[in-house]
């Protein structure tokens, strides 16, 4: 059989079971049209619960039968004695159903509530940890703020420290080169250095280019065709065919001209 298996089972092509006509005799009371209301799907096949309850309609159907008859005042006394026993049965089973139904409930509020709160705890976890991370990464920045302004005062109180008297110091030329960042390298102007002054120490000066002589030298150096240039005029375009008809790119500049006739 387990070459003949398909890949879907029977059991999801089959329908409700067939449930067939039937003639109930007159007289009888079938134990089967008890049950009339479990259906397939709601109460069939018949589960735990389900027998308890076919036990319990037996039950009853057995107390009825040993009902005494209404003949006498103390089978009418024997009678309602049963039906109060009976009675007081049906309302502790019945409250025996609520209390499993209020347990079940209860059961299923308190899941809810606790995958509630989990989710509330998470939240609050992520805010929490995002809150911490902002706080954090200011915290940091300031500290790096404090630092940088702790080191640019600390230089500047051991560069105040080291002339506190304000004594001339000797010129140190090997010093001052091996810096580039001294004044021979980078001289300031609020000193009395002004590099514009001598902007004609770095003009070119050629002869080609300041004499006449040298102009014309390099002028016959130069070929002809670079000296004297030919222009071409440009042919106009031509928008009319030869039947007359205007072409779509000129229809424009007809309009136009018509226009500024």
């Amino acid at each position: 059989t387990l070459g003949t298996q398909t890949d879907y089972r029977d059991g999801e092509a089959q329908t409700d079971p067939y449930s067939p006509e039937y003639i109930v005799r007159s007289g009888s009371v079938p134990e089967i049209l008890t049950l009339a209301t479990l259906t397939w799907g709601r109460g069939l096949p018949a589960g735990q619960a389900e027998m308890e309850i076919i036990d319990r309609i037996r039950e009853k159907r057995a107390w009825e039968a040993a009902l005494p008859p209404m003949d006498s005042p103390s089978n009418v006394a024997k009678r309602l004695k049963m039906m109060e026993a009976m009675e007081r049965k049906e309302w502790a089973y019945r409250e025996e159903e609520i209390d499993k139904l209020q347990k079940v409930q209860m059961e299923v509020f308190k899941k809810l509530l606790r995958r509630r709160e989990e989710n509330q705890n998470e939240l609050d976890d992520m805010r929490l940890y995002n809150h911490w991370q902002n706080h954090q990464k200011a915290k940091e920045e300031k500290i790096r703020k404090i630092q940088h302004d702790s080191a640019l005062m600390l230089r500047k109180l051991i560069a105040k420290r080291k002339n506190w008297m304000g004594k001339l110091e000797r010129r140190d030329i090997i010093k001052e080169y091996n810096d580039f960042s001294s004044q021979t390298y980078a001289p300031l102007s609020r000193i009395g250095f002004f590099p514009d002054n001598n902007s004609d120490y770095y003009s070119v000066k050629n002869f080609y280019l300041n004499t006449f002589a040298g102009l014309c030298d390099l002028e016959k150096s130069v070929r002809r065709s670079v000296s004297q240039l030919k222009i071409r005029a440009p042919k106009p375009k031509c928008t009319i065919t030869t039947t007359g008809y205007i072409k779509r790119s000129g229809r424009l500049e007809a309009v136009l001209a018509q226009v500024h006739q």
